[in-house]
Formats: C-alpha cells, sequence, structure tokens
C-alpha cells in the first residue's frame, strides 16, 4: 500500500474516518474532492484514487472493484463495527450530508428519491463526465496542505 509523506499514519489511525475512493483521472471527481476537502469541517474524511494499491486491496476486500471507474465509493467509519461501503449515489448523498455546505439539505431530498432513479441519473452523468468535465493524463497531485487528507496516490 502506498501511503502519503506522513508515513507515521496507520491503518489504526485510519479508523473510524469516512474514505472517499474517486477516479483520480475524472475532472468532475477532483471537483467532487476540492468540494469535500473544503466543507468537510469536522474532518472526517480522507481520499484515495481509484488507481491506488490501497483503493485496489481495500475494495476487493469489501467486494467491489476498483477498476470500476465510474463509480465514487465512500467507506464509512473505517475499521469500525458500523463500516459501510457506499457507492454511486448514495456515496454522493452520503459526501453531500456529512459536510457543512448549502447543498446539505439537498441531500435529504435526494435520499427520497428510489435509488434505482438516483443511480440512473449518476450512471447518466458518469458516461459522459470526461467529455464534459475533462480528463487529465495522470491523478491530480494534492497541494502540500492537502496531502495529509490522503490515504494513497495512483
Amino acid at each position: 500500500m502506498q501511503m502519503t509523506n506522513t508515513d507515521e499514519k496507520t491503518l489504526e489511525d485510519l479508523s473510524g474516518k469516512h474514505i472517499l475512493f474517486y477516479d483520480g483521472l475524472c475532472g468532475l471527481c477532483n471537483s467532487t474532492v476540492q468540494f469535500v476537502l473544503e466543507y468537510d469541517k469536522e474532518n472526517e474524511f480522507l481520499f484515495a484514487p481509484l488507481q491506488s494499491d490501497f483503493a485496489e486491496k481495500t475494495l476487493r476486500e469489501r467486494g467491489a472493484d476498483a477498476t470500476n471507474l465510474d463509480t465514487v465509493y465512500v467507506l464509512t467509519n473505517f475499521r469500525t463495527p458500523r463500516e459501510r461501503l457506499l457507492s454511486k449515489s448514495d456515496a454522493a448523498v452520503f459526501f453531500m450530508a456529512n459536510t457543512r455546505h448549502w447543498s446539505r439539505p439537498f441531500s435529504t431530498i435526494l435520499s427520497i428519491i428510489p435509488r434505482v432513479v438516483r443511480n440512473f441519473g449518476y450512471d447518466l452523468v458518469a458516461r459522459f463526465r470526461y467529455r464534459i468535465f475533462g480528463k487529465y493524463e495522470q491523478c491530480k497531485i494534492p497541494s502540500p496542505e492537502e496531502r495529509a487528507k490522503f490515504i494513497a496516490e495512483a
């Protein structure tokens, strides 16, 4: 597992955090990470690109596929009895609900919509996201201030 520049960070240090797994090449996904970084006032979220060894191992252990770049995942309450793996619109609703932003109440409205309908919309955006929001040639490197929030880099 490739960790960030803080080698002293261990899996035990990550316990209870929410980990957002995202496509590191996707412009929309990177904007989402920036959104969560800015509005995560409780310092609950950490990040790992799906292209990282950490994502591959962690998601595989939980029955998910890190090579599916059309899905964002949030692993809530990492390494606790309350741990849950959320994907697609469930993950989006979760990170919106757990940030301090005006869109927070919108997550409540979204959660009322049946998952099949939400995921249809999610899949539609995911299908065209590179064309609409762009695609990086390589995973974006976090700024020095952000690095401590990233578990792994691709």
